[in-house]
């Protein structure tokens, strides 16, 4: 997961931001509303604005049931956390930040084979039956983003035997990097600009 903060990185800065406001290794905390802090894995803050925070996260086998539950619950969590810190005051003046969230499976028989759902008592959404984790990750990812508890997110899989080289499918278009990238570098366009006009007229 290194290797794609590094991208990210390197995005950000060709976009213009200062390597100085970008943190991807060290002071990554920043402050909950139900906790004191959450480690984001890439943070931009320039001059008291926080403008983007990038949570990403990586699953292999063999267990991926139980994980699948801990990652969503986590996901879920940390962005309620952050927006609620938001609405508190906890950034001060800053402007909505880019939330971003980065997910990357491994393919393999156990996350690409049909999983089984319980219903003992009432019907589990339909697009859930049938579906495999690699699908239900996917689903995951979109209603992130369509239910605003993240700006974008992307969803990537990748080989054990080839994802060192670099290889990864994109599921869903909706939800490539491309697309992710394409967001972040808008916002830090956007908020950029916005920053320098309030210079201006100050």
């Amino acid at each position: 997961m290194d290797g794609f903060i590094h991208l990210f990185t390197s995005l950000i800065c060709d976009a213009g931001v200062s390597r100085e406001y970008l943190f991807c290794e060290r002071t990554l905390e920043l402050p909950g509303f139900f906790r004191p802090t959450k480690e984001w894995d890439l943070v931009i803050v320039k001059e008291g604005t926080l403008i983007a925070a990038i949570e990403a996260k990586s699953q292999v086998g063999p267990s991926f049931g139980n994980n699948f539950n801990n990652r969503t619950e986590e996901a879920m969590g940390s962005a309620l956390d952050l927006w609620t810190a938001y609405r508190e005051g906890a950034y001060l003046a800053s402007p909505q930040p880019f939330l971003g969230y980065f997910f990357m499976l491994e393919d393999c028989p156990a996350s690409s084979h049909p999983v089984s759902v319980k219903e003992p008592h009432f019907k589990v959404f339909p697009e859930f039956v049938g579906s495999s984790y690699a699908r239900r990750y996917e689903l995951f990812c979109r209603k992130l983003v369509l239910e605003r508890h993240y700006i974008s997110a992307a969803f990537i899989t990748s080989q054990a035997a080839t994802g060192e080289n670099g290889d990864y499918v994109t599921p869903a278009e909706d939800l490539s990097m491309e697309r992710f990238a394409r967001s972040l570098i808008g916002h830090l366009v956007m908020v950029t600009w916005r920053l320098w006009m309030e210079l201006r007229t100050s």
